[in-house]
């Protein structure tokens, strides 16, 4: 079985491991401070818009400064903090010095609810917790009762009098966060910097680091203990799976550092000598801080990589004419190319054993033939649109949900190496990722080697078998390794629910292993649709296939104990005006225009074309209804800050919509 031939690999091939990284999360950092002291490890931008640079010792100077000061207010190790804020070079610093000090950060991010963060703070006893802003703390204000326990708010940002006032009514007393930074920089001695170099060495691998809550998809949050070891586990062999990385590499970064994801590759920043530059999730400022900084890498969710793409579709539909064409005809070439290259080179995934020759053979006449093609198109469209990009990615990450297909043609076909990766909050979290030297498309990526992965036969979304299943069989993937969480706080009743004796995880996701131990994602068990006739339908792959098409930017598929699937469209807005145009379709409004006899017959032709027989897809999976939505969904609404469609939510709000598809 590949499972166990894995594992044996693992036990003797030492060489992916660099055991020399120190054995928690801010010793990681002390040891780099020492090697590459003038590394830049924050490049943040200022009020005038120009990027400051923040070397590693200066921010580890920083962080060790500050956790002096904390420690005078009374924070001490296995204290759990509160940390309520975005992205920003304060947030690093931060949780550095939380855990220089042996305590435990409880990270949220600022589109939280104040019912979410209330239950967080209290649920895990917060005496001091960090905010971005007032704004932030009056979440917590509106309901101080709910939050005994916070007594004291750091705030990044400043406070008002007013704030102050009412925080202290409710008997929390209010930091300002440059304050505290200014009292450590003068005041924090050699002495009390060694205090903390002591405490530094005191941290075992098996303390905790952080307890994150899930986002409140399926119900109550959980929250989710991770230790440094989890972290540490991933940070040995990272280097082993981003070979093409380089000392002083920079990452561009765009994604809420207090899920996972994100946090993870922060801490693989000084394992691999880089930094990060800080930008927002939106297309045009990413392109802006892009051409401005040049980033090397970049970690993001799926829905960001297709907004980009869009974007530039967009633009050329915009200039139309022969420029559209060309472009069209361009990324076609670009897509036959590497079609035909990833063959002769043996990048494609293996469900069975084949004979590679094999391929290659069939692949090798198209890979010769589009290679002049390929390098004209390169030459003329898309090293522009690499420039564009910034001009000097080795290669960026896509996680936290699934990546179009149609969207990994696309920067594959611009020769843009966009690597898909996998995992869970659970897993702290990278299970998975494409090799940045032989990255294969249509899975995320190999196995990382500090974990092992086996699937197993399910029924109903449940274990049906504990025997791995061989590649291309589809079942339930079960994760097992150091970086597989301590359980969820204060709920061993739920932790035993996902983690059996052996120390296997459930991740409650549906897939297959190929035959060089790579996954491939083909559903969620949870998120199975069991129609009237019993069938049971995987809303992921229908609606992966539907957002390839040109004009529709989101779908939802819906069915859930109903004869037949139906969906929930969300066009692209620029595409379909465009098509109107071209085609003489008269309305007086966007919202008319989705009503017309045209623009219904377009997009079930999109999804018809996509979600048939020849590609696949059984009766039972056809959309046989539709509705199109005006506005997409968004963060907080319809989908949680990680990008992931919230399914209970979004049946709840278009309720009346889902009615109406199955009268």
């Amino acid at each position: 079985m590949v499972n166990f031939r894995q594992i044996s690999k693992l036990l003797f091939d030492k060489s992916k491991f660099d055991k020399t990284l120190g054995k928690n999360i801010p010793d990681l950092l002390r040891k780099r401070v020492s090697e590459c002291p003038e590394n830049v490890l924050q490049a943040v931008k200022n009020e005038v818009g120009k990027f400051d640079l923040y070397t590693y010792e200066r921010v580890y100077r920083r962080a060790l400064d500050l956790a002096c000061q904390l420690k005078k207010l009374g924070i001490k190790k296995g204290d759990k903090v509160g940390l309520i804020s975005d992205n920003r070079r304060e947030w690093m610093i931060t949780d550095y010095a939380l855990l220089s000090l042996g305590a435990i950060d409880v990270p949220r991010g600022c589109d939280s609810m104040g019912t979410e963060i209330r239950f967080i703070l209290e649920f895990t006893k917060c005496r001091f917790a960090f905010f971005e802003n007032g704004r932030q703390l009056e979440k917590v204000l509106e309901k101080s009762e709910e939050v005994p326990s916070l007594k004291h708010a750091i705030l990044f940002d400043s406070a008002d009098s007013d704030l102050v006032t009412k925080a202290a009514a409710c008997g929390i007393t209010i930091h300002n966060y440059v304050n505290l930074e200014e009292i450590a920089r003068r005041s924090t001695s050699a002495g009390d910097r060694e205090e903390i170099n002591a405490i530094i060495d005191t941290i075992e691998a098996d303390d905790l680091a952080t307890i994150i809550f899930t986002s409140g998809t399926t119900g109550v949050p959980k929250g989710v203990m991770l230790t440094h070891d989890n972290f540490m586990a991933q940070c040995e062999v990272v280097k082993s799976v981003l070979p093409d990385s380089k000392n002083g590499d920079l990452w561009l970064t765009v994604l809420p550092v207090w899920h996972v994801f994100e946090r993870a590759f922060q801490y693989f920043l000084p394992v691999l000598k880089s930094g990060c530059i800080y930008s927002k999730p939106v297309a045009s400022r990413i392109l802006e801080d892009m051409n401005a900084m040049h980033p090397n890498w970049m970690c993001a969710v799926p829905r960001l990589w297709d907004a980009i793409a869009q974007r530039f579709f967009s633009e050329m539909r915009k200039k139309g004419g022969l420029h559209f064409a060309f472009f069209n005809v361009a990324i076609s070439v670009g897509k036959t190319y590497w079609w035909a290259k990833d063959r002769v080179f043996g990048l494609i995934c293996r469900y069975k054993k084949t004979i590679r020759i094999f391929d290659t053979m069939i692949a090798f006449v198209p890979y010769i033939l589009m290679f002049i093609p390929n390098a004209i198109c390169d030459f003329l469209l898309f090293r522009k649109i690499r420039g564009y990009l910034g001009g000097k990615f080795t290669a960026a990450i896509s996680g936290g949900g699934s990546l179009q297909p149609e969207t990994d043609a696309f920067y594959h076909a611009i020769g843009f190496k966009l690597l898909e990766g996998y995992g869970l909050t659970e897993t702290a979290p990278v299970l998975s990722l494409r090799n940045s030297k032989k990255p294969r498309s249509g899975c995320v990526g190999e196995v990382m080697p500090c974990a092992e992965i086996k699937v197993v036969a399910e029924k109903d979304g449940k274990i049906a078998g504990t025997e791995p299943l061989p590649p291309g069989k589809r079942g339930l993937i079960l994760a097992r390794g150091r970086q597989v969480m301590k359980g969820y706080y204060l709920r061993p009743d739920l932790t035993e629910q996902v983690i059996d004796s052996d120390g296997w995880f459930n991740t409650g996701d549906l897939g297959m292993l190929t035959q060089d131990y790579e996954i491939k994602i083909t559903g969620r068990a949870k998120d199975t649709i069991v129609l009237l006739g019993g069938e049971n339908v995987e809303p992921q792959v229908i609606e992966n296939a539907i957002c390839g098409s040109p004009f529709i930017r989101t779908a939802v598929a819906i069915g859930q104990d109903q004869k037949y699937i139906a969906a929930l469209i969300v066009p692209i807005e620029d595409a379909v005006i465009a098509y109107a145009t071209e085609n003489n379709v008269v309305y007086e409004n966007y919202e008319a225009l989705l009503h017309t006899n045209e623009i219904k017959n377009l997009i079930k032709s999109e999804i018809d074309s996509r979600v048939n027989a020849e590609n696949g897809f059984r009766t039972c999976e056809r959309v046989f209804n539709f509705v199109l939505l005006e506005k997409d969904f968004t963060v907080g609404v319809e989908i949680n800050s990680k990008m992931e469609k919230m399914r209970h939510k979004i049946v709840k709000i278009y309720a009346k919509q889902i009615k109406k598809l199955y009268e």
